[in-house]
């Protein structure tokens, strides 16, 4: 079969592999139709993850779905031929962190020794997510297998021409990381949000933020292109954007641009960035220089922008340590913060019904779609932000939809059949 491998920093390979098999009663065979390259895959992508975690050949890949192909005799919710989204994060569903809806956090998927060395305990297992997180096979292949498939799977309603892949797929990851952000943050009616990051997650923050009645959400970013496109996209009565780059060239911070707007600052502060996005030569030096693992510049600017006694959510990803953090204004501003990887498992179901009433449309920021052999182009132009990119779907032989747009080098009748056009 082909997967999307890693061989290195910025070295991304589709190569022919093994394809997997059943190893446990409690396993399913997936047959992938399309997966998509996460914001968080570009800290592999990049190298700043840690090194040692990564092997060559590592199959890449956390958000995913497909076709049941074959079932493990323990399988009893499944059959062969179901259509399926894989949660990134891999749960047993027995353990203490499972019975209290931790899924990201569970006890029995991960057997890596290294984060317990980092943190004192360890995170559950992520699909095609580093060596760190139990070095599991990724979805950005032609098959996976998926461990406690009962627990891991969401079986899409049957009717095809409602629910394309475009439709379902982000439930893998993207839009429950969106919604936990802001269950974190607890956004309600009336609140006042900002978001650092207008990439896929932040966007669907926004969205979501908006649909839970955010009276006015603001979205931070460098990038011109992504802050005009979630001006398309969202509902523009309540977003404001700001564009990071240009404050700086005019000598104005993001804190005072989010104060001008709101005086006492946004009641809920969302940090969507995650850890190798460095805005200051101190932290990029520390950082090259193996100081620091992490900057505090996103999160100092976090603190000092958001109102006394805000709120704090974190879902951009950090791995490590991190100086010249200003605990002392997190504290004497009286601010509480959460953070974390998504339980997908909790939220998916009510998710699914959400984009089934139209209430949610995680597809509006999906950009791209090429075929999985080109996954190293969809890397790049993800990352250097090219061509207007902001979500990257990648699909398999199996696919069975249309596209956005029909990419060059796609035969006809593996783009043909079921499923709506947008």
């Amino acid at each position: 079969m082909k997967a999307v491998t890693w061989q290195g920093a910025r070295d991304i390979r589709v190569v022919e592999v093994d394809r997997p098999a059943l190893a446990h009663p409690q396993d399913v065979i997936l047959r992938v139709t399309s997966t998509a390259i996460c914001g968080s895959d570009l800290h592999l992508y990049t190298g700043n993850f840690p090194k040692s975690s990564m092997a060559k050949g590592d199959i890449l890949g956390h958000e995913f779905m497909g076709i049941v192909h074959e079932i493990g005799e323990g399988v009893k919710g499944y059959k062969p031929g179901d259509r399926v989204v894989c949660s990134f994060d891999i749960a047993c569903g027995h353990c203490h962190s499972c019975h209290h809806q931790l899924f990201s956090l569970c006890d029995m998927s991960n057997d890596s020794t290294a984060q317990e060395a980092l943190y004192g305990d360890k995170s559950g297992g992520y699909f095609g997510y580093s060596h760190l997180t139990g070095g599991w096979a990724g979805g950005q292949a032609d098959y996976v297998r998926v461990p406690f498939a009962e627990q891991n799977l969401l079986k899409v309603p049957e009717n095809h021409a409602r629910h394309t892949d475009l439709d379902v797929l982000l439930l893998s990851d993207v839009l429950g990381t969106a919604w936990h952000a802001c269950e974190m943050g607890e956004v309600k009616e009336g609140d006042t949000v900002a978001i650092w990051g207008a990439g896929p997650v932040g966007m669907l923050a926004a969205q979501c933020a908006q649909h839970r009645g955010a009276a006015k959400v603001i979205l931070i970013d460098q990038e011109l292109y992504r802050l005009e496109f979630a001006e398309h996209r969202l509902n523009p009565r309540t977003l404001v954007t700001l564009n990071g780059r240009q404050l700086k060239q005019q000598n104005c911070g993001v804190a005072k641009a989010v104060r001008e707007i709101l005086p006492h600052g946004p009641d809920v502060a969302i940090e969507c960035v995650g850890f190798h996005y460095a805005s200051t030569f101190l932290h990029r030096a520390e950082m090259t220089l193996g100081l620091e693992t992490d900057p505090a510049d996103m999160m100092n600017e976090i603190f000092t922008t958001v109102r006394k006694g805000g709120r704090v959510s974190v879902v951009g990803v950090y791995v490590g340590h991190v100086n010249h953090f200003n605990f002392g204004c997190f504290m004497e501003k009286g601010l509480t913060m959460k953070a974390g990887q998504t339980p997908v498992q909790r939220y998916w179901k009510m998710l699914l019904e959400k984009v089934e009433k139209k209430e949610l449309d995680p597809r509006v920021i999906i950009t791209h779609e090429l075929p999985l052999e080109e996954a190293a182009k969809a890397y790049q132009i993800f990352n250097n932000k090219e061509n207007g990119c902001v979500k990257v779907v990648l699909h398999t032989k199996f696919y069975k939809g249309q596209y956005l747009e029909k990419e060059k080098g796609v035969k006809d009748e593996e783009v043909a059949g079921a499923g709506g056009s947008h």
